[in-house]
């Protein structure tokens, strides 16, 4: 299906790009935290990866490189607006604060909103989609050393930033 696509066969990309489809929204939500601009993201990366299907050299890897688009396209749109989200808009004040527990999830959310963006992509290409080191080397194209000394740095932020919030509790 890839090399028909690579070929220009629409209907091959079409079928190509939906059976990834639901990865991509979910990889652009988890950047853009909102269901429109989620959306956004995954219309743009339908529209990048189209356009760049001839530059796919290893169709095994057609997922990880739709997902990568779909990362860059939601840091594109991420710098473009500056957007500040907040987690509770509106309903702070709703919230009692004795019943403000807030989940793990959360938590971590905000932790990897406090590293660098190639820093929070190999985190999340790890621990999200399970990646080897190897295999996140060869998706990125870099060296195995630099991926392994990103993520151990981003990891060592987050474990920081996690103790100085226990401080504070």
């Amino acid at each position: 299906m890839v090399q028909k696509a690579q070929k220009g066969d629409e209907e091959a990309f079409l079928q190509l790009f939906q059976k990834y489809e639901t990865d991509i929204y979910r990889m652009s939500y988890v950047y853009v935290k909102n269901q429109h601009d989620a959306l956004d993201v995954v219309q743009e990366t339908a529209y990048r990866s189209f356009k760049k299907i001839h530059t796919l050299q290893k169709p095994e890897y057609v997922k990880t490189w739709l997902i990568k688009i779909a990362m860059s396209c939601a840091v594109d749109l991420l710098r473009k607006e500056k957007k500040v989200i907040h987690m509770f808009p509106d309903y702070m004040d709703a919230i009692p604060s004795e019943d403000l527990d807030l989940p793990l999830s959360m938590s971590l959310q905000d932790l990897l909103e406090s590293i660098n963006e190639e820093e929070k992509a190999i985190i999340i290409w790890r621990f999200y989609h399970g990646y080897t080191l190897k295999e996140i080397s060869e998706i990125d194209g870099s060296p195995l050393g630099t991926v392994k000394s990103l993520l151990y740095r981003a990891l060592g932020k987050l474990r920081k930033k996690a103790r100085r919030a226990d401080l504070y509790e």
